[in-house]
């Protein structure tokens, strides 16, 4: 798409938006019964562009994205004519007699930016709630997912005008023209080197933006764990979409007395989830691209495998791998991993680890095991992350009622729910004071007598 036509396509939304047709929350709720009617008439295709993309079944792909995309709609179906009401709060007697009130305002044209592991759910999840809100979307998703790409493209022309909701696809041509266009708002998924890129252009024009990156995200696992458990869940987060997900556990931090037992529990959670063969398992993805299939395969160190690491260059898949001894000075522990290798690392105590995860960028997300509440209270408190689990991993993210979101390196603001409302609405503070009343202390020529009111009235 020529940049001439991005232009067109924002000026459309903003002459849209300054109808007012979109404040109007009955108008809100009907476009949100229309998005979800498609997406439940879409349900087959949707796994199917999916599937040829990222290599998910039908379960995943409704588990991790269309079923979350449902929920998140059903919730503002719930709750978006509560989230838009005014709300009146407390006025000082200072300003006696008016009324202080709090109003919910869409901010205007928005610009959605989403990534390709999880094309579906991480493109329509912020349109939900910029929608409820009462904001236009212009979206742009992923060119490395293009099925995908290509079926949101159709079914959203199939509900939304484009001076409503507009769908660009392409590459970075076309980011780079959306980018330094005016928007309202911008939303932007994925990693923390385009997030960059991102923040620079908005501030061009003061733009306000949530950006939702990634970061290596520690799993510690304390002595007193379940291991067993452990295991079982660290898997289903670590290996879920080949590891390709955001949130999942980067790696593994324990203490080095659990060490051995915990990894063999992981190697029959491994075989117990994705069978002996993982590569020949029909429900195990597949990595995004060759690129990415190459970056991956060069951080698995073969003297430190000591679980899978085979793969195919042809369906582009890796084994669920581990590495143990691993240090932090090691190549996997350099960047972000986005696949499905698990290295292991161990602490000498756990004031050593929180002290060395402090160290490192903020994560997005932290996970600990542990059946000691005073050791779960110390780390949840002292470590600095975005959102994570207690026993368990990556399902903080898959309720409405709680925003999701990063920290420092690994993101800023957060959505889903009232979050995701708040974060496309502005609040305005308005007081609307009465005009039967006029205190006369505020007004020159100030008087020693209203000097002691004020002293009164603030303190």
């Amino acid at each position: 798409m020529k940049a001439s036509e991005i232009n067109d396509i924002v000026k459309q939304q903003r002459n849209y938006f300054a109808s007012g047709i979109t404040l109007d929350v009955d108008y809100r709720i009907q476009m949100l019964r229309k998005l979800q009617s498609c997406i439940q008439k879409h349900e087959a295709q949707i796994n199917e562009a999916i599937r040829k993309d990222l290599g998910k079944s039908g379960f995943e792909s409704y588990m991790c994205e269309t079923g979350l995309v449902l929920s998140e709609i059903s919730y503002m179906l719930k709750h978006v004519r509560k989230f838009s009401r005014e709300k009146t709060v407390w006025t000082p007697l200072a300003q006696f007699h008016s009324r202080s009130f709090q109003k919910p305002s869409p901010y205007g044209v928005v610009l959605i930016m989403s990534p390709w592991n999880y094309p579906f759910l991480l493109t329509i999840d912020p349109l939900v709630d910029a929608i409820a809100a009462g904001n236009t979307a212009v979206i742009k998703p992923s060119a490395y997912s293009p099925n995908t790409s290509q079926l949101i493209q159709e079914m959203l022309g199939e509900c939304f005008s484009p001076d409503y909701v507009a769908v660009v696809t392409g590459g970075r041509e076309e980011n780079t023209c959306l980018l330094q266009e005016h928007f309202d708002y911008i939303f932007f998924t994925g990693s923390q080197r385009v997030g960059k890129e991102v923040m620079r252009h908005a501030a061009d024009h003061l733009t306000p933006l949530t950006l939702e990156l990634g970061g290596k995200s520690p799993c510690i696992v304390e002595k007193s764990a379940n291991l067993k458990l452990a295991a079982k869940r660290i898997v289903f987060g670590k290996y879920l979409n080949c590891g390709q997900t955001c949130v999942a556990p980067d790696y593994i931090y324990c203490d080095p007395s659990i060490k051995d037992a915990l990894i063999q529990e992981l190697k029959k959670q491994i075989r117990k989830q994705f069978g002996k063969h993982p590569l020949a398992n029909p429900n195990y993805g597949k990595i995004i691209n060759e690129k990415h299939f190459q970056r991956i395969c060069g951080l698995i160190d073969a003297k430190k495998l000591v679980h899978g690491g085979d793969s195919n260059d042809k369906t582009l898949q890796i084994e669920p791998s581990i590495l143990d001894n691993v240090t932090f000075e090691d190549a996997v522990m350099q960047e972000e991993i986005f696949g499905p290798v698990l290295p292991v690392l161990t602490y000498e105590s756990l004031d050593q680890a929180i002290d060395k995860i402090n160290s490192m960028a903020h994560p997005l997300a932290l996970y600990l095991f542990t059946n000691d509440k005073s050791i779960a209270r110390k780390v949840m408190s002292r470590c600095g992350f975005g959102g994570g689990c207690i026993n368990d991993t990556i399902i903080h993210l898959a309720t409405s009622e709680m925003g999701f979101g990063g920290f420092g390196e690994s993101g800023m603001g957060s959505y889903h729910g009232k979050e995701g409302f708040r974060t496309f609405s502005h609040y305005k503070s308005i007081v609307d004071k009465k005009t039967w009343l006029d205190l006369p202390m505020r007004y020159q020529p100030y008087q020693s007598f209203y000097e002691k009111l004020i002293h009164l009235f603030l303190r």
